[in-house]
């Protein structure tokens, strides 16, 4: 059996492929059905799943998973809608590399991330909210955003180079404008000795 995991903006989703399916083993045609949400929904099947019950939880997760720890709340959770006896047997599929050595180290899950897995997590993302009842498209931008703002400010928050940043970036863009200066000036230089063909000889360089 696989079992996939979804960590969207709002919580963890749960969802298992239906080994009946043909489409479900095949990468191209999970790709195909992708868009259809009737023959996607036939692909896989909605287990669980756990909304974060605050914008500083979702936060704290998010960090944890992209430094490769896995947080407690995901833990639980995995604990809670894996069985114990199917632990051996099943295959989880993952998104991050890191997050899966981590459930495979701690919680003895077996972890994948090929194409079919890859596919089959983009249905998902691409149609969570149709299989959450009470969760809107709308609701996840707004979930997206807050958190990626979030992430973003506490990303440059901590970042222990962050004073060195404004002057590597200036001086970064003042090489990029000595750069677009010279060649519109060569630009000009040159289409204007269409009307003018004497300017080459009188103006050197750009």
């Amino acid at each position: 059996a696989l079992f996939l995991l979804f960590e969207g903006a709002s919580g963890y989703g749960l969802f298992e492929r239906l080994e009946s399916e043909d489409i479900a083993q095949n990468a191209a045609a999970a790709q195909k059905s992708v868009l259809d949400f009737s023959k996607f929904s036939s692909t896989v099947r909605y287990k669980a799943f756990l909304p974060f019950p605050d914008p500083e939880t979702a936060l704290d997760n998010i960090n944890k998973i992209s430094e490769g720890l896995l947080p407690d709340l995901l833990r639980n959770f995995l604990e809670m809608n894996i069985p114990k006896k199917k632990k051996k047997k099943l295959k989880l599929g993952v998104a991050e590399d890191k997050l899966g050595n981590c459930i495979s180290e701690q919680l003895g899950i077996s972890c994948v991330k090929d194409k079919i897995v890859f596919e089959l997590l983009r249905g998902i993302r691409f149609h969570f909210h149709k299989f959450i009842e009470g969760l809107s498209s709308g609701d996840l931008f707004k979930a997206q955003l807050s958190l990626g703002h979030s992430y973003s400010r506490c990303k440059v928050k901590f970042n222990v180079h962050r004073s060195d940043n404004m002057i590597i970036q200036s001086i970064s863009l003042l090489d990029t404008l000595d750069k677009d200066i010279n060649t519109f000036a060569m630009r000009v230089k040159e289409w204007y000795s269409w009307h003018f063909p004497e300017l080459a000889k009188n103006v050197q360089g750009n």
